[in-house]
């Protein structure tokens, strides 16, 4: 008699995609764990949850191979059909599997992205599904886990090693942002609740408003030079763990344990 296989953990998204959605968190990824990647001996990444198109997998195995050449990358869904529709895009260095949180690979990847596959769960499951994927990485490995909107304009994630949470990126097109707290609507799914008076976050977005309304006479510079003297003058309240030149691609992180949900 065959073995069982065991069903995938999680449940099926609405497969949302678009090309090019994720570059920013494959651009920020490239460069704060491009040198992991590199100096690994077989390095694997996971983009779980690619959708109903295999884009993104594809384009995360063109970004991160020019700062890491020998890395391959695995996209992992939990629907059959969507793996079946996306075997013909398979190349050297990527392939297509069946699979969900449980990341069903005998290596454990040094880099697992889970973008907008969380939003549909309720908070409660976070913490769960963290300690599930960050228990897959292997030693030195990052799971990236956010939420954008559909063409990627803004998007926020948190990185997470396997002791857990570490940083939360806020990223945005800054010529069509009106404010900071436009990116509240695209918060991961562990923090968009907790946007409410008394919690971090939410204390957090109004101090960022605050900083881009008395940067406004940098906006005659452009949006990237108010954004940059915004976040300058957030990070003396605020534990900012990057610099000007992160600033300049309409980046900012954040300590995770600055933002954490109180309770």
């Amino acid at each position: 008699m065959s073995a069982r296989v065991a069903r995938p953990v999680g449940t099926v998204t609405r497969g949302t995609t678009n090309p090019n959605r994720l570059r920013r968190m494959d651009r920020w990824i490239a460069h704060v764990h491009g040198s992991a990647l590199r100096r690994g001996d077989d390095p694997v990444a996971v983009d779980l949850g690619y959708g109903a198109a295999p884009w993104t997998a594809v384009e995360l195995l063109g970004r991160i191979r020019v700062v890491a050449p020998r890395v391959r990358v695995v996209g992992l869904e939990i629907e059959p059909a969507r793996v079946v529709a996306a075997r013909p895009y398979e190349r050297d260095g990527l392939a297509f599997r069946h699979g969900g949180f449980e990341i069903p690979m005998s290596q454990r990847p040094l880099l697992i992205r889970a973008a907008n596959v969380l939003r549909q769960y309720d908070e409660g499951e976070v913490a769960g599904v963290w300690e599930r994927l960050c228990g897959r990485l292997a030693a030195g490995g990052l799971l990236v886990e956010g939420t954008c909107d559909e063409v990627g304009r803004r998007h926020v994630w948190v990185a997470l090693g396997p002791e857990g949470p570490r940083t939360v990126t806020f990223a945005a097109r800054l010529a069509s942002l009106e404010r900071p707290s436009d990116l509240a609507e695209r918060l991961p799914k562990a923090l968009i609740h907790r946007n409410v008076p008394g919690e971090p976050v939410h204390a957090f977005l109004r101090d960022f408003d605050r900083a881009w309304a008395a940067a406004a006479p940098y906006a005659s510079y452009g949006a990237r030079q108010r954004w940059i003297r915004a976040v300058r003058d957030l990070a003396v309240d605020w534990p900012v763990v990057d610099g000007a030149g992160r600033w300049r691609q309409g980046e900012v992180t954040v300590r995770w344990g600055a933002l954490a949900p109180r309770g």
